[in-house]
């Protein structure tokens, strides 16, 4: 029998507990975060989505032609294979942020390397010794570079060209008419891409530690936003995003554990990653180069040391170079001519701009290097898997690549016309 008093409605709170019900606020939950996407792809704020939509197709569409594409076995070696171009992606962003582009960091990771071969397997020197010397050496060479873009006024391609065939011609020199340096299998170069935390509780506790971090970090930013009356994210938009990288980073250290566990080359890279994200995100140079990358003559015109931040940014490109450079020598343990050469320049520009650093400079964090870097080595790894010409691989990259840039030019000028840019 129908009662006088209407139902209400199913958004209406209820009755006991004064809030509406589940379906329904979880109904206003996508609402607000459809209404936030709609808002950040209107304004060119893109993020990582876009690539982030490009791996998962890449994924999907390898699994489907070959079901142990996903396997843990192949995503621990794709895990592996990322890091020394990756680490050399990283140093790019840097150098992209403030508008310019290193084109001599694949020259300076086969010089790092072959400085480190020479001392250690030639001249007996210690290898702790001789790893330092070699990312010395692209450190060194990063701020001459840096150093004479800032005072010249150079752009940075020329300056970085030059040091492409300077620093090529001085690693050949280094290895002498051998060519070829072999390291040894057990050292501890070696050891940066062989050794693996096999114990599960290693991966486990890895991704725990992540997550906790994640959520400490953005509810401190939470706080201080709020505290500064700036726009920031609710807590529950915090508890969603760090719940979404828990789900990843465990269900990696799942799939990790049932290969041979946790990569020591996959731990460095991430830990490299996350403190050159927090140099770039939490202090005073990092806003400097972000400075620089918006409009270097405003930068000049606010007083800020743009020759000391040129000159550091090169310097990190440089290092980064090195460190990329002795992983790629332990990965197959040897040093030769062609160290450095080859697609590895541009397969480090592209993982770069594909994660979704602007060519423009300005917009992008270290973490756009790992991203960039999956998709480029999923591409390779599909590649081989299902037996596919590399001349087809270079076709994807390319077109992967080239949507890249058309996706920056648009947010860029998606960007002006809201006055963000």
């Amino acid at each position: 029998m129908q009662s006088g008093a209407e139902a209400p409605a199913p958004s209406a709170p209820t009755a006991k507990t004064g809030r509406p019900p589940r379906g329904a606020a979880l109904a206003q939950l996508l609402d607000s975060g459809v209404a936030v996407l709609r808002r950040k792809l209107s304004a060119g704020e893109l993020g990582s989505l876009p690539v982030v939509l490009v791996l998962a197709a890449v994924w999907i569409t390898f699994q489907s032609l070959n079901a142990s594409f996903l396997s843990p076995r192949n995503l621990s070696n794709l895990s592996v294979d990322i890091v020394g171009t990756g680490l050399i992606a990283v140093g790019i962003v840097f150098v992209l942020l403030i508008g310019e582009l290193d084109l001599s960091v694949g020259s300076i990771s086969g010089l790092a390397a072959a400085v480190f071969a020479v001392l250690n397997v030639n001249h007996g020197v210690p290898e702790w010794l001789a790893l330092i010397i070699a990312i010395l050496a692209g450190t060194l060479a990063g701020t001459v570079q840096g150093y004479s873009v800032a005072k010249t006024r150079v752009p940075a391609f020329v300056v970085t060209l030059a040091g492409l065939l300077t620093f090529n011609g001085l690693m050949l020199y280094i290895l002498g008419t051998s060519g070829t340096v072999n390291l040894d299998e057990n050292g501890l170069v070696a050891e940066l891409t062989s050794h693996y935390f096999t114990h599960d509780a290693a991966a486990y506790g890895v991704a725990a530690v992540a997550t906790g971090l994640v959520f400490l970090v953005s509810h401190q930013d939470r706080r201080r936003r709020m505290a500064m009356g700036m726009p920031h994210r609710s807590f529950r938009g915090v508890v969603t995003r760090t719940a979404f990288l828990a789900a990843v980073a465990f269900t990696a250290a799942y799939l990790l554990n049932r290969f041979q566990g946790l990569p020591l080359a996959l731990l460095i890279f991430l830990v490299v990653v996350a403190g050159l994200d927090i140099v770039l995100r939490r202090t005073h140079y990092g806003r400097q180069v972000y400075a620089l990358g918006g409009s270097i003559e405003a930068a000049r015109r606010a007083s800020l040391n743009v020759t000391g931040v040129q000159t550091a940014v090169l310097a990190v490109s440089g290092t980064m170079a090195a460190i990329g450079g002795l992983f790629l020598a332990s990965r197959i343990t040897s040093v030769s001519q062609g160290a450095g050469s080859g697609l590895l320049l541009l397969n480090a520009i592209a993982a770069a701009v594909i994660g979704g650093t602007s060519l423009f400079g300005g917009r992008g964090t270290t973490w756009s290097a790992v991203l960039g870097m999956l998709v480029i080595q999923s591409i390779a790894s599909g590649m081989v898997i299902t037996d596919t010409p590399t001349a087809v691989q270079f076709m994807i990259t390319g077109g992967v690549l080239f949507a890249a840039v058309v996706i920056d030019a648009l947010a860029r000028r998606s960007q002006e016309a809201h006055g963000r840019a």
